[in-house]
């Protein structure tokens, strides 16, 4: 049977229900309406990058079982999609076996949040190479299995946003600090932690696997650079020979393939010597993505709505070396201007920026992203930074 959309924004239009609105959702929905789709978006503030350009919005605690049902059953989309993790994925859960449709599924979006179910499914069930773990309750649970482990070691909370609440430990000194501060950042107050040994990597990678109904689909490897757990640059493509691209398109696929449904997954892996292994996996756009919105024809976001739509992917044209580099501004304000646009695009022929449009600032925030190509990967990120660097901001 054909794939179908309907416009017809008065008598049931095909919609989607985006639930996070940030810089990612925003390019989501961007995709979803050149398709024709009804957008409503969804986030915990007012005003969020998204909400400036979906046809409704949407505020609310998403993590709030009945408030979320509410804005469900209200909406009535045709696609729910999860953009971040800080939902109540056991109301979707509910609703999926009611006949919505989260896309990819409930079921990743709840595996994956939780790093105990993704790590288990990942190791016990796939028997994917992962780093040597133990999950724990309690100091006392953490101090009997660290032989496991050994030192030094990396403790995350089960549930968490990316990077928080993560901290290494270097000797049993501090384990108890540590494990206070995991159990500050876990989702709900879970004191529930992973505990992994420590692994001397010599890159870690983000394999975007487009899972679609013509089949699985690899964008090429992008190489990242982080700092505390979030992403300050990333480039494609990040070279690996042939055997261990093999390996990691291995892992990815069994993993994709196992969590089920449509749309993209950003599969983060750890390169060791000759050696892949799985690290941790998001069933949406990554922000190390983003650089695909000047690397190939069909970006992330663009890719995961012509999955979750149910469309066919098709070639994914790769451009050439190209390189992002997040745009970080540290104040504290509503009023923000950014001085040096035009300076920044001169930079190279090809440079472009994203400017997300966040509504307000208090600390450090990605606040948009710089896009360039080169030559090679190394020239790319060169030209990246350089964009970044002509940049500053007024905030008041």
């Amino acid at each position: 049977m054909s794939k179908c959309i309907t416009v017809d924004y008065q008598n049931h239009p095909t919609k989607a229900l985006l639930l996070g609105s940030g810089e990612l959702g925003k390019e989501v929905a961007i995709e979803l309406l050149r398709y024709g789709v009804d957008v409503t978006a969804c986030d915990r503030y007012d005003n969020a990058p998204a909400m400036s350009v979906a046809q409704h919005k949407a505020v609310i605690n998403m993590r709030d079982g009945e408030a979320l049902e509410k804005l469900i059953r209200e909406v009535k989309p045709d696609y729910i999609i999860p953009e971040i993790e800080a939902i109540a994925t056991e109301t979707l859960i509910k609703l999926e076996e009611e006949g919505f449709n989260v896309v990819p599924s409930a079921n990743a979006a709840n595996i994956t949040m939780n790093r105990e179910a993704i790590r288990t499914l990942a190791a016990e069930t796939l028997s994917l190479p992962t780093s040597p773990y133990f999950f724990a309750s309690s100091v006392e649970e953490i101090e009997k299995n660290i032989h496991k482990v050994g030192f030094p070691c990396i403790m995350k909370p089960i549930m968490s946003s990316s990077g928080k609440g993560q901290s290494v430990l270097k000797s049993e000194a501090d384990i108890e600090a540590s494990f206070k501060e995991a159990c500050v950042h876990g989702r709900g107050g879970m004191q529930r932690v992973i505990v992994e040994g420590f692994v001397k990597f010599d890159r870690e990678i983000t394999l975007l696997t487009v899972s679609a109904v013509d089949g699985i689909h690899f964008c090429e490897a992008v190489g990242h650079h982080q700092v505390h757990g979030d992403y300050h640059e990333s480039w494609q493509p990040e070279p690996l020979n042939e055997e261990m691209l093999m390996e990691a398109k291995r892992i990815a696929s069994g993993v994709v393939t196992a969590l089920g449904g449509y749309g993209i997954f950003g599969v983060e892996l750890f390169i060791c010597g000759n050696k892949v292994i799985f690290s941790e996996l998001s069933p949406r756009p990554h922000d190390t993505g983003m650089v695909t919105m000047i690397s190939q024809d069909q970006s992330e976001f663009a890719l995961h709505v012509r999955a979750l739509l149910g469309l066919p992917i098709g070639k994914i044209t790769f451009y050439g070396p190209s390189a992002s580099a997040a745009l970080l501004a540290e104040g504290k304000g509503t009023h923000i201007e950014y001085q040096g646009i035009d300076k920044a695009l001169a930079v190279t022929p090809s440079s472009q920026l994203r400017i997300f449009g966040k509504p307000d600032i208090d600390g450090e925030r990605r606040m948009g992203v710089c896009l360039a190509r080169g030559k090679s990967v190394d020239e790319a990120v060169e030209n990246a930074k350089k964009m970044r660097s002509q940049i500053s901001f007024d905030i008041k």
